[in-house]
């Protein structure tokens, strides 16, 4: 009797710890469902870029190994060598000497105590050499706020690995235009790095036709996707309406002033070049539940909008690219 009463407490003690294990392991299975869900589309699409590599970059740069990327502070720094590396692997050239344009700002009418850095690569143009598009994503965010670490997986990690995959893109793909890759810094801090690169583009500023930019594009619950300006320029208005969209994602226009919602003109690094007078098509999502807390984490990614995302973004790049005349 005591022999089975012992088994049976073994059993239950065995099932018990089996629950408590599947409960820890819950913890980390969404994030390796991201990983494990791009595998198998991503050998059909390696013309495009790498879906797996595309994730796992947006995954190491909201790992809390970056603390946040806030300007100046040791994790923007890492950051900014991640991106640099990845670029010239990718063969990536800087615009001048180096990849790195600092700056310094004001923020709050004060002066910011750390300098930023924006990273500049340059594609060179097969057709249209000195005529350049802009593709830009800001890879700062909030740092870390009463000892929690906001890592900004989709603000923006997302538009920093997808701006990582333009360039892989590229080398099998060159541009007829000239294409600068753009990661800004200060994003957050008032467009810090947007301003200052528009002020001081290291090409001429009257040959900057177009900026494609990215903030936010790794997840949405409507499988929506929002582009913004195309109402500012009728060129860019006919490429959008006759766009054929090559993935099951809703692109939508607005929030652009004319839908009463939320007017995205100003939100993010493309407004600098709107102010100069250059055409803009910024990409983004509506806002989520995680939008600037410390839950946009890597695991809310949701990894196959994220892939159709940034697929729709090169594919209207490409038709612009053709079309577009100077």
């Amino acid at each position: 009797m005591n022999a089975r009463l012992d088994y049976y407490i073994i059993i239950v003690f065995t099932f018990a710890i089996s629950l408590l294990s599947c409960k820890s392991k819950a913890q980390d299975s969404n994030a390796r469902q991201i990983e494990e869900a791009v595998l198998q589309h991503d050998k059909n699409d390696e013309k495009l870029f790498s879906e797996k590599d595309l994730v796992s970059r947006l995954k190491e740069l909201a790992s809390d190994k970056y603390e946040g990327r806030k300007t100046g502070e040791k994790g923007n720094i890492l950051a900014r060598g991640f991106i640099i590396e990845e670029f010239k692997k990718l063969e990536v050239l800087p615009i001048k000497e180096s990849y790195k344009q600092s700056f310094d700002f004001e923020f709050k009418n004060k002066e910011y105590p750390h300098t930023g850095v924006n990273i500049l690569g340059k594609i060179m143009g097969t057709k249209y050499p000195d005529r350049y598009i802009v593709i830009s994503a800001h890879y700062d965010h909030l740092g870390i706020i009463k000892n929690k670490i906001y890592n900004g997986a989709d603000d923006n990690a997302s538009g920093v690995s997808a701006l990582i995959s333009f360039a892989e893109f590229f080398k099998k793909n060159p541009p007829k235009h000239s294409v600068i890759l753009a990661a800004f810094d200060a994003e957050e801090l008032g467009l810090a790095g947007a301003k200052y690169f528009t002020e001081n583009t290291q090409v001429p500023v009257e040959n900057i036709v177009l900026n494609i930019n990215m903030d936010m594009i790794s997840r949405n619950i409507n499988n929506e996707l929002y582009v913004v300006g195309a109402r500012y320029n009728d060129e860019l208005s006919k490429v959008v309406k006759n766009f054929k969209n090559p993935t099951n994602i809703k692109l939508s226009q607005g929030h652009d002033g004319t839908d009463g919602k939320l007017d995205w003109t100003k939100s993010s690094d493309h407004e600098p070049f709107h102010k100069k007078g250059i055409p803009f098509l910024y990409f983004g999502e509506e806002d989520h539940p995680d939008y600037h807390k410390d839950t946009d984490e890597f695991a809310n990614v949701m990894p196959m909008f994220y892939v159709n995302a940034v697929k729709l973004i090169i594919s209207m790049f490409t038709n612009i690219d053709i079309v577009l005349r100077h």
